[in-house]
């Protein structure tokens, strides 16, 4: 879903429609209240206005408001029964007039009428609602004259006759990767995948299905990504107050149901080694998502001792039904295993506090803590895998083994959003989905251009007559200040990918947190050269970087990643071309990292 209506205001059309209107409305009007003549004077500057006149005319009004309802209650008993007896108990005075109510009650002969005895003129007319069956009675325009305004009229469709509905709705924060943060009032039944699409919509951003919340703990220094259906008021209420919830893509979300065997390598998976590694990939999902198969991952991991920053070595097993480690080498016997963790009541984190402070073997820790605890880090499982490879086999089988198909029907309700669209529909994407090709125009039809040489010139010539351009709108008196030569060396700073003077270690934290899938990326000023650029790309979960360096030819300035070889005149020409090719790079830039600012 790109910048359309979030699909939880498709389900629930009145969620909407009450957000609108408890923020836009700030004053009630009550229906079908007339202003009496007397308030139709004209202002003067003193404010001369007869007020005891205005409140004997106002008093008028209410006077044969209910001598109207006594006489129809005397016709409906055939004049012998009583009309009903107004108490009220109140004696606030009229808000207009504060301290004068008495002042200019006005004294009127006593009536024959039980209501018009004890009628108290100072004190204010209570409007209630009418039942829907009641509402022709209290039409007061003629039979044969249309109602222009049938929703004022109408009690059932008024917003101040109608009883007000008392809304669940809660309050959450969510904060984004520049420390902004932004307030929404959401109902229970709000899942993850709601309220990111909420965010995307209220900061008018693209939304490509890889956007979760983040659930950050930093005494702890434990973060995890919410499963799309998960109810954030529920996950809320079990955070501390500490705790924060943070907006944040992660391409890696569902990336192990498009490439599963990069995910669980053989040696990990029990199944695998009893098979001699022939299971297909189709087959390794089943077994995951069956929840009558029953899939194991094992291996050795390292073990943090309670309340000690000394770590045990053990061999490990990772069932439906907990977390085992072996008590006797790497014994599968039911006597040899001891329980560490089950999975219903417990959550996966990743633990980024780096291994210094828990004094860990490797950088790659991660945690199980069960949902009942807050704060106390004695509950906490602490473990380390050997490598990047490993850990993110544990903590996805964990999700894949804690939630089954709800996950895979996460990530198939955008797929199926896909092959809904209309043929006609253009949806918004970012670049890096779109199907870009070179295409030559200078002939009477288009054509697609095939060759990557003739692409590489055709982008360098349109680069240079893109730039006579401006250098001609420039001298005609074009409002722009820059010079064209200088415009290429700071269009990139408007682009989601580029992320200026950042360090090298800032850069692999941002890859970390958003996926570490091929093809992520991002460009990034030169700490080294000031007039060079880095380009930040993850392959095979491995970071690696690039230096783009200027190269001068003919009194203009290029830019190339492989020594002048490949030249552009900007580097949104070079994101572009190496989005088409991969050249020199180990694999073609696919996904930007991006940080949005609520």
């Amino acid at each position: 879903m790109a910048l359309g209506c979030p699909d939880y205001f498709l389900r629930h059309s009145n969620y909407q429609e009450s957000m609108d209107r408890t923020s836009t409305r700030e004053e009630l009007i009550v229906p079908g209240f007339q202003r009496p003549a007397s308030q139709n004077l004209p202002h003067h500057h003193d404010d001369d206005v007869d007020l005891e006149q205005l409140v004997n005319d106002m008093n008028s009004s209410m006077e044969s408001v209910y001598s109207t309802q006594a006489d129809t209650a005397l016709l409906l008993n055939n004049g012998h029964g009583h009309a009903p007896h107004h108490h009220h108990h109140h004696h606030h005075m009229h808000p207009a007039y504060p301290g004068h109510g008495q002042a200019y009650r006005r004294h009127t002969p006593p009536s024959s009428s039980p209501s018009r005895e004890r009628l108290r003129h100072s004190q204010p007319m209570h409007i209630q609602a009418v039942p829907a069956g009641r509402a022709s009675s209290a039409s007061s325009l003629p039979t044969g004259i249309p109602n222009p305004f049938p929703e004022l009229c109408s009690p059932a469709g008024s917003p101040v006759l109608s009883p007000i509905q008392t809304s669940d709705n809660h309050i959450v924060k969510v904060w984004s990767e520049d420390g902004a943060g932004k307030v929404v009032e959401i109902p229970a039944d709000m899942t993850a995948r709601d309220v990111c699409q909420l965010l995307v919509y209220k900061s008018h951003c693209l939304d490509d299905n890889a956007w979760t919340l983040v659930e950050h703990h930093p005494i702890l220094g434990l973060e995890r990504c919410l499963e799309d259906h998960e109810l954030v008021v529920q996950v809320q209420a079990s955070m501390s107050s500490d705790s924060k919830f943070l907006f944040r893509k992660n391409y890696a979300k569902y990336e192990f149901f498009r490439n599963p065997l990069n995910f669980f390598p053989e040696q990990m998976v029990a199944w695998c080694q009893e098979s001699d590694g022939s299971i297909p990939q189709s087959q390794l999902l089943q077994n995951f998502l069956n929840s009558s198969s029953c899939p194991e991952i094992q291996g050795y991991l390292y073990l943090k001792e309670p309340g000690r920053k000394s770590w045990k070595k053990l061999y490990m097993f990772l069932r439906r039904s907990g977390l085992y480690y072996s008590t006797k080498g790497t014994s599968k016997e039911p006597r040899h295993l001891q329980l560490l963790s089950d999975l219903e009541d417990s959550n996966i984190f990743t633990i980024i506090t780096g291994r210094k402070l828990h004094n860990a073997p490797t950088d790659y820790q991660f945690c199980i803590k069960p949902s009942k605890v807050r704060s106390d880090c004695k509950e906490l499982k602490m473990l380390c895998a050997e490598d990047e490879q490993s850990r993110t086999c544990w903590m996805t089988a964990f999700r894949l083994l804690k939630y089954g198909i709800v996950l895979y029907q996460s990530y198939n309700v955008p797929q199926q959003r896909k092959s809904n669209l209309s043929p006609f529909s253009a949806p918004v994407r970012s670049v890096s989905e779109n199907s870009l090709v070179a295409m030559d125009f200078s002939g009477r039809t288009g054509r697609v251009i095939d060759n990557p040489a003739e692409a590489q010139s055709a982008a360098l010539e349109e680069g240079q007559t893109w730039r006579k351009r401006s250098q001609r709108m420039n001298v005609l008196g074009s409002p722009s200040t820059l010079h064209p030569s200088s415009l290429s060396t700071v269009i990139h700073r408007t682009q989601v990918w580029f992320h200026g003077r950042i360090m090298r270690e800032e850069a692999h934290k941002m890859i970390i947190q958003q996926g570490q899938v091929d093809g992520l990326f991002l460009l990034r000023d030169s700490q080294s050269n000031p007039k060079a650029f880095v380009l930040t790309l993850c392959h095979h979960q491995k970071i690696k970087h690039f230096q783009i360096l200027p190269c001068e030819e003919d009194g203009q300035v290029f830019f190339s990643l492989d020594d002048g070889a490949t030249k552009f005149t900007d580097l949104i020409h070079l994101v572009e071309f190496y989005q088409l090719n991969r050249g020199v790079l180990p694999c073609k830039l696919k996904h930007p990292c991006t940080a949005v600012a609520l």
